[in-house]
This record gives C-alpha cells, sequence and structure tokens, in this order.
C-alpha cells in the first residue's frame, strides 16, 4: 500500500545476527526476516502453530530464532526494546567483524511521544548499536504532520541528541538498501546509533473505521505515480532482470504460498 519499499530494502542491509523490532503492521517486516507465511497466518487466527502460539495476534508476530523481536501494538512501544537490545550487544562486546545491530522500525508519529526522546538520548549517550527507522507517511494515524509537530524536518530531532541522521527516499527501494547499507555498516564498526527518516506515503486508510478526511484524492494518485513497486519492476525491465513471464512466475509463486499459508493455519489447533 506504499510502504513496503521500506522493509524491503533495509532487510537486504542486515544480517542474521541482527535484530528486528517493528510497528503493529510488521506482517513484511516478519516475512522478511524470515518467519514464515504459515507461522504468522497461524497466529492471525489464534491457533498454537501461530510464531506466537496463538497469543499475539496480528499485532504481537515474534520469533526469537529469526532475532525477529515483534511487532508492538503501542506506538513508539518498541524503541525501548531496541535499545535494550542494543544494550545488550554493547555489553557482550564487538565480535571481530563488528557488532550486531538493532534495527527499529516507527511511524513519525511516534516521535511525539516520549519513549523516542528516552530511546534517542540513552542510546547516544551509551553509543549502542541501534538503528532507527523512521517510516514517515505523512499522517501517522490520520493527523498531518505538520499539525502535530513544531518541526517537520525529524532528522534535526534525531540530530539534536548528536545521533548521525538523514533523509531517504522511502518510495526507491534501491535508494532505501543504500542508505540502511551504509547506516549498519557505520554502527556494527562502532558508530554508534544511527537514525534514517523514510520518506513514504499509505494509499489506503489507517484502518476500515478511517473516512480519511484528512487528505484528498488527488494527492494519493500523486503519490501512486511513485509506487515502489512499479518504479522497481520498470527498472528491472529496463535492465533486462524481468520480463512478464518472470513476473507471472513470481506471483504465482506468492499466491500458493498465501494459500498454503491460509490452509496450513485453518488446519491448526487451538489451545
Amino acid at each position: 500500500i506504499g510502504e513496503e519499499a521500506v522493509p524491503s530494502g533495509v532487510s537486504h542491509g542486515m544480517e542474521h545476527r541482527d535484530g528486528g523490532v517493528a510497528t503493529y503492521r510488521e506482517h513484511g517486516h516478519a516475512l522478511l526476516r524470515g518467519v514464515s507465511a504459515g507461522a504468522i497466518m497461524a497466529e492471525m487466527y489464534g491457533k498454537q502453530e501461530g510464531c506466537s502460539r496463538g497469543r499475539g495476534g496480528s499485532m504481537h508476530l515474534y520469533d526469537a530464532g529469526k532475532r525477529f523481536y515483534g511487532g508492538n501494538a503501542i506506538v513508539a512501544g518498541g524503541l525501548p526494546l531496541a535499545v535494550g537490545l542494543g544494550l545488550a550487544e554493547h555489553l557482550r562486546g564487538a565480535a571481530e567483524d563488528g557488532f550486531p545491530v538493532a534495527v527499529c522500525f516507527f511511524g513519525e508519529g511516534a516521535m511525539a511521544e516520549g519513549e523516542f526522546h528516552e530511546s534517542m538520548n540513552l542510546a547516544a549517550l551509551w553509543h549502542l548499536p541501534v538503528l532507527f527507522v523512521c517510516e514517515n507517511n505523512g499522517y501517522a494515524m490520520g493527523t498531518a504532520l505538520e499539525r502535530s509537530e513544531s518541526e517537520t524536518d525529524l532528522t534535526l530531532k534525531a540530530a539534536a541528541y548528536r545521533v548521525p541522521a538523514w533523509p531517504v527516499d522511502g518510495m526507491d527501494v534501491l535508494a532505501v538498501e543504500a542508505a540502511a547499507t551504509a547506516a549498519i555498516g557505520a554502527i556494527r564498526g562502532g558508530g554508534g546509533p544511527h537514525f534514517l527518516e523514510m520518506r513514504t506515503y499509505r494509499y489506503r486508510a489507517h484502518s476500515m473505521f478511517d473516512p480519511e478526511l484528512y487528505r484528498d484524492k488527488a494527492e494519493v494518485a500523486e503519490w501512486k505515480e511513485r509506487d515502489p513497486i512499479a518504479t522497481f519492476s520498470v527498472r528491472l525491465r529496463e535492465a533486462g532482470l524481468l520480463d512478464d513471464a518472470a513476473l507471472d512466475a513470481i506471483e504465482a509463486e506468492v499466491a500458493s504460498e498465501v494459500e498454503e499459508a491460509i490452509a496450513f493455519a485453518e488446519a491448526g489447533t487451538w489451545e
């Protein structure tokens, strides 16, 4: 729905040993960290075979083996968890090839919460290996950024804590990958926490109860022209890396995986 480039690009800059903490829209993040579609679907069904044994539900996917430390239904709730993960790695000390990195995803609405400022401050003070990734879609749950934040350049908020920070085109998966790879490399080498502001957009309402009175359809249509999946597909075609047959095969594989996940979840056991 517009934000796919952020987790996709960032995940390519991560290693298996790195930890991930996401928001309550963490389904794509979990898949990218290697959690199976079946385990995710079973969790959404509330079945024991789910990645959180059916106890977490859609907003609390979790898999310690994949170092995916969950989504969080509380706005900004994942930021202190990422600082804790970073502190644990800091106390263990760096390996020969550097620190494992805790990567935390959150929306720009979380930056108005106290947890954001506390987390940034501690991460900077203790020089922790944490990457803060802000998915700035401009509207949080339904309030425009300029109506909720006195400073709309979110990188300046991070820079106030002396944390390296820069904006990224969150609609371009290759730009996201490049920025994440650079930031994670610096953190892994002992450079301390970094902050990336991913400037992205969501096309659909926040929820089924959202009438979308805070924006007009023309704005949504304009952002759709920059859709990360469509534009990346064009670039792949131009580079000779994708054609109709390959795309059809990918879509068929995905459809089959979804069907198998649904069947797995429906056949699962209740507690």
